[in-house]
């Protein structure tokens, strides 16, 4: 197995390349792309759903973006530790009635010596936006200072 640089001990340096690298993989909505940062066994909690190996993660995402449609993510670094790292988030998505929603979160990260995702745990709260307060619609966003509405 390839490694999956930055590997854990992680610098603030080193945590920032690994979240803006989850952000890009997780923008292509490629489901396969995004599966493949995580370990065989990958432990999740997302929302209320306990998820448990990579082709679990797989076909919860592909499920994922079926339903959440036109999805735009920005994540920003919290914190991190030796083989952690907290991330704040906020995505914008519609659902099949065109309705917009922003959903705002938090993860938290726990990783392998191979740079793979362990484990991952996040709360995600959504709420409903009109098309005029988009906020990712554009191609660039400064991501270190999300605003909490």
């Amino acid at each position: 197995m390839q490694p999956r640089p930055p590997l854990p001990p992680f610098t603030e340096e080193t945590a920032r390349i690994k979240v803006k690298a989850a952000e890009d993989a997780w923008n292509t909505r490629d489901a396969e792309r995004v599966a493949g940062a995580y370990t065989e066994d990958s432990v999740w909690r997302n929302r209320d759903e306990f998820i448990t190996g990579r082709a679990a993660i797989k076909a919860f995402l592909t499920r994922k973006w079926e339903h959440e449609l036109d999805y735009r993510l920005r994540k920003s670094l919290w914190a991190y530790s030796d083989r952690r790292i907290g991330v704040r988030f906020q995505y914008e998505w519609h659902n099949a009635s065109a309705q917009w929603f922003r959903s705002y979160g938090n993860e938290l990260w726990e990783f392998d010596d191979h740079g793979f995702m362990r484990r991952r745990e996040a709360s995600i709260n959504d709420v409903r936006i009109a098309v005029a307060e988009r906020r990712f619609a554009g191609p660039t966003w400064q991501t270190d200072d999300l605003p909490l509405r």
